[in-house]
């Protein structure tokens, strides 16, 4: 059994010490690194995204008008099912 002497709490403190300064080394010189490849990441993907949103459909001939009525009957009955129940009243007077 150990007892509880200087040598071990000198010991103590310097691990936390170490433990302390290493966090501030990785939060100073690693975490920047890795949060810019992260956001570069992001947004690339939002471009690649944005692209492949944007480009016209390619089967399509030039002067074309085409109406995607599919998306017309889904935006008709969101707008529907969002406004909720309609509730008769009656006005009572007091």
């Amino acid at each position: 059994m150990q007892e509880a002497g200087l040598l071990n709490f000198f010991r103590t403190i310097l691990i936390i010490l170490l433990i302390i300064y290493g966090l501030k080394f990785v939060a100073r010189y690693i975490l920047p690194y890795v949060l810019t490849r992260a956001v570069k990441k992001a947004q690339q993907r939002a471009q690649q995204n944005q692209n492949t949103y944007n480009s016209p459909p390619e089967d399509i001939p030039v002067g074309e008008t085409v109406i995607d009525k599919s998306s017309l009957k889904n935006k008709a009955s969101k707008t529907k099912d969002d406004l909720g129940e309609y509730v008769d009243y009656e006005e009572v007077d007091s």
